[in-house]
């Protein structure tokens, strides 16, 4: 039953879905009704639908946006780090290929000095999910109790975990009717979506990841820059320490795509190795988490990697939650590699296409119940800017279904372009911009 056939709730839906419908601000009290009665089930999904398609076409103000996203935290619970005896921080990445920073930046953070509670979440499509990664290592758990949470967070300064059911539900609702609706890319929703989650987290400071580039959710600059003004806006009126970096996702982070994969690379950036533009963006990310959490010239995050640190809080952590750090990760049983066709320079990867074979190889899921193949991914052999030379590997797939192959590699059809030798490709940076 909606509300207008109840008579009981003090608004009528469809009179929102107009007022947004023909570019009105909607008010506080409207706002706040109408995420807590979808929420409750007063509003039905085809109204939701409505209402999220006229915020896509017509937008919201700053007030509107800061004001959705403080009703959509009010309908859960707000964690309470005030029993952690060290300053707390945290990092949110917008999703991409490849995208590990988190594994060895939590462990890194906190042999810093600052505390890590991260929420995390699983891969959907052609992006990776932290949790998925982290489950590839025999024995590690997601799901922690609040009790638990804690208790790993004192001992080791870093926890990553899922998010609890109760921690802003009107996002996990929305978020699910925006994916079959068509409205995913509203700057306004996806930021309020991001910021709920992450402001109900109760961490005192915020360093958001914002991709650009094919293999992100935000292809170009200029909408990837409005995103994190948005959301750097939102956390600093909810009183959270927050910054933004703008990051290139038009080339896969590091060399591999794939849960197991993605952990053995951590594991060699923890250990003082690993892909330079891994390391050189969790150590930036790392610096930007430790000033907004006033831990700032403590020690400096790149000493952490080499000395040692940061991969013994990595093997507490993995272990407070059940893993074992020492246990062999698994192994694809089938493989298929592509060789170069041709001498060059690799001019480009594309992020999105290494994504979707990955995801075809059996590393991600096309919807939430699916599981995924621990071992599954794309490992590169080389990055955009290196020489190659004809019949050379450039990618190895990794599935334990052979069936799979042949898709992955047609997901590849003009994913990489070798140029002649001596060109300089044309290359965004690794950090493109930052935002505060």
């Amino acid at each position: 039953m909606n509300d207008a056939a109840s008579g009981t709730e003090p608004f009528d839906v469809v009179d929102v879905i107009r007022a947004k419908r023909d570019h009105a601000e909607l008010p506080d009290a409207q706002i706040d009704w109408v995420v807590d009665a979808y929420t409750r089930g007063i509003v039905a999904d085809e109204q939701m639908s409505a209402l999220a398609m006229a915020i896509l076409l017509n937008g919201m103000s700053r007030r509107e946006i800061a004001r959705w996203t403080e009703a959509m935290i009010g309908t859960g619970r707000r964690m309470d780090w005030s029993g952690v005896q060290r300053p707390t921080t945290d990092k949110h990445s917008t999703g991409g290929v490849g995208d590990k920073i988190t594994l060895p930046l939590a462990p890194t953070v906190a042999a810093c000095g600052a505390a890590v509670p991260q929420l995390s979440g699983r891969g959907l499509g052609h992006t990776g999910g932290t949790l998925d990664k982290l489950e590839s290592i025999p024995g590690w758990r997601a799901s922690l109790s609040p009790d638990e949470m804690l208790s790993v967070l004192r001992d080791t300064g870093a926890v990553v975990c899922a998010a609890g059911a109760d921690l802003a539900p009107a996002d996990k609702r929305l978020y699910a009717l925006r994916d079959v609706t068509g409205t995913v890319e509203s700057i306004p929703l996806i930021a309020s979506s991001i910021m709920s989650k992450k402001i109900a987290e109760g961490t005192a400071a915020l360093v958001l990841d914002v991709k650009v580039g094919s293999g992100a959710f935000m292809k170009d600059v200029e909408s990837a820059r409005e995103l994190a003004e948005t959301m750097v806006a939102l956390g600093t009126d909810a009183g959270v320490r927050t910054v933004a970096l703008l990051t290139n996702m038009a080339t896969p982070l590091g060399l591999t795509a794939g849960n197991a994969l993605e952990v053995a690379e951590a594991v060699e950036v923890l250990g003082g190795g690993g892909p330079d533009d891994v390391v050189e963006l969790t150590v930036r990310l790392a610096r930007e988490m430790l000033e907004v959490s006033g831990q700032g010239g403590a020690k400096d995050p790149a000493d952490a990697l080499r000395d040692g640190t940061a991969m013994d809080v990595w093997r507490r952590m993995i272990a407070g939650q059940g893993g074992d750090p020492d246990a062999d990760l698994p192994r694809a049983r089938e493989t298929h590699t592509i060789l170069a066709p041709a001498d060059g320079t690799l001019a480009s990867l594309d992020a999105y296409q290494v994504g979707v074979a990955a995801w075809r190889l059996g590393a991600g899921r096309g919807r939430q119940d699916e599981p995924v193949q621990a071992a599954a991914g794309v490992r590169m052999h080389v990055k955009p800017g290196a020489v190659v030379r004809s019949g050379e590997p450039l990618l190895t797939l990794h599935t334990d279904e052979p069936a799979r192959i042949q898709r992955a590699v047609d997901a590849l059809d003009g994913a990489y372009v070798i140029a002649p030798a001596g060109s300089r490709p044309d290359l965004l940076p690794l950090v493109v911009d930052r935002v505060s």
